[in-house]
């Protein structure tokens, strides 16, 4: 029998490969002060203009936005990842299942599944597209989830994807199945950020499941997320195979807006398995960036039976209105 032996989250913002003095670069887009735009939203899930997020702001986030206190807090996350690294590359799982969102990359709007599981026989990866024009800080800020120079293969554990569409039909969940990308751009980024930056010479064969947290009007609510997770760890029971296997949730916490009491409230209910809160969380808070907490709610219903052996929160402000990522990095075991 197969068991989940390990549990991850990790936000995975282009910011985590930016450096200090690019994050207030990222800050004029949310500012309306570069070509490209950003709907913000506020607290409650309302769109919000930045000098409306300005004018309802805590005036001690300037000081969270100083070049010395942004550089201790790039440190801080880069410690973070270095440390989930580690703790993959000891492990010794025989898989790992990622539960990530495709913000457009593989599936549009012409056929948007709510939830996904890929089957092929290796997922790709492919190198960073962006126009020959585009400035140096965003293309480091998009490097981290392509290849260098050519596109790579990597290992998918197709066997125990099929076994888990069958398993997760036959607990009522519509799960949609794929064996190839559909399109040119290679996996999407919640994926590509765990292959280039957490595994580094390791080569586990993963189970990608894709929840569409984005975009209405079919985003799995909270509650949906968390027996997907259940019904994800009963799935893995069932596997014949003696396989050690992980689970990890790429994406949040509160992003683009920073809501640092809702991100530590889904944190302390994860380290105490309080299944109430994580379900009866408000879906209008729940979009935008700050959709992909689903990913964690999803994952934290599968690690009900593990303990929580760390976790660490960093607020990285990027901009006085509050605007940035809340970055969330934990381990259960």
């Amino acid at each position: 029998m197969a068991n989940i032996v390990l549990a991850i989250g990790t936000s995975h913002s282009p910011m985590l490969n930016s450096l200090a003095e690019d994050h207030l670069r990222h800050a004029e887009i949310d500012q309306g002060k570069s070509d490209w735009k950003r709907t913000l939203l506020d607290k409650d899930g309302q769109p919000a203009t930045y000098d409306a997020l300005l004018s309802r702001a805590d005036p001690h986030i300037a000081d969270l936005i100083a070049e010395d206190v942004i550089a201790e807090r790039v440190a801080q996350c880069q410690a973070a990842i270095e440390r989930l690294k580690a703790t993959i590359a000891d492990a010794a799982l025989d898989a790992l299942i990622i539960v990530g969102d495709d913000q457009h990359e593989q599936f549009l709007d012409d056929n948007l599944p709510a939830m996904l599981i890929y089957g092929g026989a290796t997922i790709w990866n492919n190198v960073l597209q962006l126009p020959a024009d585009a400035p140096g800080w965003w293309q480091r800020a998009r490097a981290q989830y392509h290849e260098e120079k050519t596109t790579r293969d990597y290992p998918v554990a197709a066997g125990l994807a099929r076994h888990m569409v069958e398993y997760l039909i036959g607990q009522d969940f519509d799960i949609s199945y794929s064996e190839n990308l559909p399109r040119d751009h290679g996996e999407g980024h919640a994926f590509g950020f765990v292959h280039r930056r957490l595994f580094g010479d390791t080569h586990i064969p993963i189970v990608p499941v894709v929840l569409n947290t984005y975009y209405p009007p079919n985003q799995p609510t909270p509650r949906r997320c968390y027996a997907l997770g259940e019904s994800i760890r009963s799935a893995i029971e069932t596997w014949p195979d003696p396989s050690r296997v992980g689970i990890l949730a790429s994406g949040g916490l509160s992003h683009f807006t920073i809501d640092e009491n809702l991100d530590r409230q889904i944190l302390d209910a994860c380290r105490a398995g309080d299944k109430q809160t994580l379900c009866d969380l408000p879906a209008e808070k729940l979009n935008s960036g700050s959709s992909e907490t689903r990913n964690w709610i999803a994952t934290a219903g599968a690690a009900e039976h593990l303990t929580t052996q760390w976790q660490e929160y960093v607020p990285c402000y990027r901009s006085a209105a509050g605007t940035g990522c809340g970055m969330a990095f934990a381990v259960w075991s």
